[in-house]
Protein backbone atom coordinates (compact mmCIF):
# COMPACT_ATOMS: atom_id res chain seq x y z
CA UNK A 1 0.00 0.00 0.00
CA UNK A 2 0.85 3.21 -0.63
CA UNK A 3 1.06 6.11 1.91
CA UNK A 4 -0.05 9.33 0.95
CA UNK A 5 1.18 12.72 2.23
CA UNK A 6 0.14 15.74 2.04
CA UNK A 7 0.99 16.90 -1.09
CA UNK A 8 -1.30 13.79 -2.58
CA UNK A 9 -4.28 14.68 -0.64
CA UNK A 10 -4.07 18.24 -2.27
CA UNK A 11 -3.62 17.08 -5.83
CA UNK A 12 -6.55 14.49 -5.58
CA UNK A 13 -8.63 17.24 -3.87
CA UNK A 14 -7.70 19.49 -7.09
CA UNK A 15 -8.80 16.68 -9.26
CA UNK A 16 -5.31 16.09 -10.89
CA UNK A 17 -4.25 13.08 -9.38
CA UNK A 18 -6.02 10.19 -7.21
CA UNK A 19 -4.99 10.32 -3.79
CA UNK A 20 -2.72 7.44 -4.69
CA UNK A 21 -0.71 9.31 -6.83
CA UNK A 22 -1.82 8.25 -10.37
CA UNK A 23 -3.90 10.62 -12.51
CA UNK A 24 -7.61 10.25 -13.32
CA UNK A 25 -9.20 9.24 -16.95
CA UNK A 26 -12.18 11.39 -15.75
CA UNK A 27 -12.70 14.67 -13.25
CA UNK A 28 -12.37 18.19 -14.44
CA UNK A 29 -9.65 18.09 -16.94
CA UNK A 30 -11.49 15.10 -18.60
CA UNK A 31 -14.69 16.85 -18.75
CA UNK A 32 -13.03 20.25 -20.29
CA UNK A 33 -10.41 18.31 -22.87
CA UNK A 34 -12.64 17.05 -25.36
CA UNK A 35 -15.04 20.06 -25.47
CA UNK A 36 -13.09 23.17 -24.14
CA UNK A 37 -12.45 24.63 -27.44
CA UNK A 38 -16.23 24.95 -27.85
CA UNK A 39 -17.25 25.95 -25.00
CA UNK A 40 -14.45 28.10 -23.44
CA UNK A 41 -15.52 31.49 -25.21
CA UNK A 42 -19.00 31.32 -24.28
CA UNK A 43 -18.00 30.55 -20.43
CA UNK A 44 -15.70 33.27 -20.48
CA UNK A 45 -17.64 36.33 -22.25
CA UNK A 46 -20.69 34.52 -19.84
CA UNK A 47 -18.77 35.48 -16.51
CA UNK A 48 -17.24 38.78 -17.70
CA UNK A 49 -20.47 39.86 -18.87
CA UNK A 50 -22.14 38.24 -15.37
CA UNK A 51 -19.08 40.25 -13.39
CA UNK A 52 -19.20 43.71 -15.33
CA UNK A 53 -23.17 43.99 -14.70
CA UNK A 54 -22.56 43.36 -10.66
CA UNK A 55 -19.81 45.61 -10.69
CA UNK A 56 -22.02 48.34 -12.64
CA UNK A 57 -24.64 48.01 -10.38
CA UNK A 58 -22.40 48.90 -7.18
CA UNK A 59 -20.56 51.66 -9.09
CA UNK A 60 -24.32 53.28 -9.79
CA UNK A 61 -25.73 52.46 -6.52
CA UNK A 62 -26.35 55.87 -5.77
CA UNK A 63 -29.37 55.28 -9.37
CA UNK A 64 -31.05 52.10 -7.48
CA UNK A 65 -32.32 54.48 -4.44
CA UNK A 66 -34.48 55.91 -6.98
CA UNK A 67 -35.97 52.48 -8.38
CA UNK A 68 -39.59 50.86 -8.01
CA UNK A 69 -37.43 48.67 -5.54
CA UNK A 70 -36.56 50.89 -2.96
CA UNK A 71 -39.08 53.77 -3.16
CA UNK A 72 -42.22 51.13 -3.73
CA UNK A 73 -41.48 47.49 -3.04
CA UNK A 74 -39.92 48.55 0.11
CA UNK A 75 -37.16 46.07 1.34
CA UNK A 76 -38.45 42.76 2.73
CA UNK A 77 -38.37 39.02 1.85
CA UNK A 78 -38.58 39.67 -1.85
CA UNK A 79 -35.86 41.83 -2.04
CA UNK A 80 -33.75 39.91 0.48
CA UNK A 81 -34.40 35.95 -0.81
CA UNK A 82 -34.21 37.12 -4.42
CA UNK A 83 -31.09 39.39 -4.06
CA UNK A 84 -29.16 37.09 -2.20
CA UNK A 85 -30.37 33.77 -3.41
CA UNK A 86 -32.83 33.59 -5.96
CA UNK A 87 -30.82 36.47 -8.89
CA UNK A 88 -27.11 34.30 -7.95
CA UNK A 89 -28.24 30.87 -8.69
CA UNK A 90 -30.78 31.73 -11.71
CA UNK A 91 -28.22 33.81 -13.42
CA UNK A 92 -25.34 30.93 -13.05
CA UNK A 93 -27.57 28.67 -14.86
CA UNK A 94 -25.78 29.01 -18.53
CA UNK A 95 -22.75 29.22 -17.00
CA UNK A 96 -23.64 25.77 -15.03
CA UNK A 97 -24.48 24.05 -18.07
CA UNK A 98 -21.42 24.82 -19.75
CA UNK A 99 -19.51 23.15 -17.17
CA UNK A 100 -21.18 20.07 -18.42
CA UNK A 101 -21.95 20.52 -21.57
CA UNK A 102 -20.61 22.28 -24.63
CA UNK A 103 -22.50 25.28 -25.95
CA UNK A 104 -22.03 24.03 -29.44
CA UNK A 105 -22.60 27.26 -31.32
CA UNK A 106 -19.51 28.49 -34.10
CA UNK A 107 -17.18 31.63 -32.93
CA UNK A 108 -19.24 33.69 -35.10
CA UNK A 109 -22.40 33.01 -33.28
CA UNK A 110 -21.15 33.04 -29.91
CA UNK A 111 -19.97 36.53 -30.93
CA UNK A 112 -23.06 37.62 -32.18
CA UNK A 113 -24.80 36.56 -29.15
CA UNK A 114 -22.39 38.53 -27.06
CA UNK A 115 -23.24 41.40 -29.09
CA UNK A 116 -26.98 41.26 -28.45
CA UNK A 117 -26.08 41.41 -24.38
CA UNK A 118 -23.35 44.41 -25.19
CA UNK A 119 -26.72 46.13 -27.12
CA UNK A 120 -28.88 45.51 -24.30
CA UNK A 121 -26.39 46.58 -21.68
CA UNK A 122 -25.80 49.93 -23.73
CA UNK A 123 -29.74 50.95 -23.28
CA UNK A 124 -29.92 49.60 -20.29
CA UNK A 125 -27.32 51.78 -18.79
CA UNK A 126 -27.54 54.62 -20.87
CA UNK A 127 -31.53 55.22 -20.28
CA UNK A 128 -31.24 54.78 -16.26
CA UNK A 129 -28.49 57.36 -16.02
CA UNK A 130 -30.12 60.04 -18.53
CA UNK A 131 -33.04 59.38 -16.48
CA UNK A 132 -31.01 59.38 -12.69
CA UNK A 133 -29.19 62.42 -14.02
CA UNK A 134 -32.21 63.77 -15.46
CA UNK A 135 -33.96 63.65 -11.67
CA UNK A 136 -30.49 65.05 -10.27
CA UNK A 137 -30.47 68.43 -12.33
CA UNK A 138 -32.34 68.44 -15.06
CA UNK A 139 -30.24 71.86 -16.32
CA UNK A 140 -27.35 69.58 -16.62
CA UNK A 141 -25.34 69.61 -19.68
CA UNK A 142 -25.97 65.85 -20.67
CA UNK A 143 -29.85 66.19 -20.42
CA UNK A 144 -30.62 70.06 -20.29
CA UNK A 145 -31.75 69.68 -24.07
CA UNK A 146 -34.53 66.72 -23.37
CA UNK A 147 -38.27 67.75 -23.64
CA UNK A 148 -40.11 66.98 -20.62
CA UNK A 149 -43.83 67.37 -19.54
CA UNK A 150 -45.16 69.11 -16.21
CA UNK A 151 -47.50 67.59 -14.34
CA UNK A 152 -49.93 69.33 -12.07
CA UNK A 153 -48.15 67.64 -9.01
CA UNK A 154 -45.06 69.88 -10.30
CA UNK A 155 -42.96 66.65 -11.45
CA UNK A 156 -41.66 66.66 -14.69
CA UNK A 157 -41.44 63.34 -17.30
CA UNK A 158 -39.05 62.69 -19.71
CA UNK A 159 -40.94 62.52 -23.36
CA UNK A 160 -37.81 62.41 -25.12
CA UNK A 161 -34.32 60.83 -25.43
CA UNK A 162 -34.40 57.16 -24.54
CA UNK A 163 -37.29 57.65 -22.27
CA UNK A 164 -39.24 59.07 -25.38
CA UNK A 165 -39.14 56.12 -27.02
CA UNK A 166 -40.92 54.10 -24.63
CA UNK A 167 -41.65 54.26 -21.52
CA UNK A 168 -39.83 51.11 -19.63
CA UNK A 169 -36.51 50.84 -22.37
CA UNK A 170 -34.39 50.23 -19.78
CA UNK A 171 -36.43 46.76 -19.09
CA UNK A 172 -35.98 45.77 -22.42
CA UNK A 173 -31.86 46.56 -22.44
CA UNK A 174 -32.35 44.31 -18.97
CA UNK A 175 -33.78 41.65 -20.52
CA UNK A 176 -31.61 41.57 -23.83
CA UNK A 177 -28.53 40.87 -21.35
CA UNK A 178 -29.91 38.49 -19.85
CA UNK A 179 -30.84 36.27 -22.64
CA UNK A 180 -27.97 36.70 -24.15
CA UNK A 181 -26.39 34.47 -21.20
CA UNK A 182 -28.78 31.86 -22.39
CA UNK A 183 -28.50 31.97 -25.60
CA UNK A 184 -24.19 31.52 -25.54
CA UNK A 185 -25.00 28.43 -23.70
CA UNK A 186 -26.33 27.00 -27.05
CA UNK A 187 -29.77 24.95 -27.55
CA UNK A 188 -29.23 21.72 -25.85
CA UNK A 189 -31.22 22.42 -22.62
CA UNK A 190 -34.80 24.76 -22.34
CA UNK A 191 -33.32 24.66 -18.43
CA UNK A 192 -30.94 27.61 -19.97
CA UNK A 193 -33.39 29.54 -20.73
CA UNK A 194 -35.55 29.39 -17.64
CA UNK A 195 -33.93 33.09 -16.49
CA UNK A 196 -35.03 35.41 -19.71
CA UNK A 197 -38.57 33.38 -19.51
CA UNK A 198 -38.87 34.35 -15.68
CA UNK A 199 -37.50 38.09 -16.27
CA UNK A 200 -39.77 38.41 -18.98
CA UNK A 201 -43.20 37.70 -17.00
CA UNK A 202 -41.64 40.01 -13.99
CA UNK A 203 -41.01 42.55 -16.22
CA UNK A 204 -44.28 42.15 -17.47
CA UNK A 205 -45.85 42.71 -14.62
CA UNK A 206 -44.14 44.77 -12.72
CA UNK A 207 -44.56 47.11 -16.09
CA UNK A 208 -47.92 47.10 -15.42
CA UNK A 209 -48.02 47.56 -11.59
CA UNK A 210 -46.01 50.71 -12.31
CA UNK A 211 -48.71 51.97 -14.74
CA UNK A 212 -51.34 51.20 -12.34
CA UNK A 213 -49.57 53.40 -9.72
CA UNK A 214 -48.37 56.09 -11.85
CA UNK A 215 -52.06 56.59 -13.59
CA UNK A 216 -52.89 57.16 -9.85
CA UNK A 217 -50.84 59.11 -8.86
CA UNK A 218 -50.66 61.34 -12.04
CA UNK A 219 -54.16 61.08 -13.52
CA UNK A 220 -54.80 62.75 -16.52
CA UNK A 221 -51.67 64.09 -16.80
CA UNK A 222 -50.53 60.27 -17.55
CA UNK A 223 -52.77 59.67 -19.58
CA UNK A 224 -51.39 62.65 -21.61
CA UNK A 225 -47.78 61.29 -20.98
CA UNK A 226 -48.94 57.87 -22.46
CA UNK A 227 -50.13 59.82 -25.62
CA UNK A 228 -46.59 61.13 -26.24
CA UNK A 229 -44.92 58.06 -25.50
CA UNK A 230 -47.12 55.42 -26.56
CA UNK A 231 -44.66 52.60 -26.39
CA UNK A 232 -43.81 50.48 -23.37
CA UNK A 233 -40.72 48.18 -24.17
CA UNK A 234 -40.01 48.59 -27.86
CA UNK A 235 -40.17 51.95 -30.37
CA UNK A 236 -42.56 51.14 -32.94
CA UNK A 237 -43.98 47.22 -31.55
CA UNK A 238 -44.98 46.99 -27.97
Amino acid sequence: DRRVGPKGVLRAAAGTHRVDGSEPRHGCQGKTGAWAQHSSLAMVLINVSQGYYVWDALYHEQAILSTMDVTTDGFGYMLAFGDLAWVPFTYCIPARYLAEHPSGLSNTLTLLFALVGVFGFFVFRSANSQKDTFRRDPNGICVKHLKFMNTKRGTRLLVSGWWGMARKINYTGDWLLGLSWSLLAGFGSIVCYFYPIYFAVLLVHRAWRDDHACSKKYGNDWIEYKKKVPYMFVPGLV
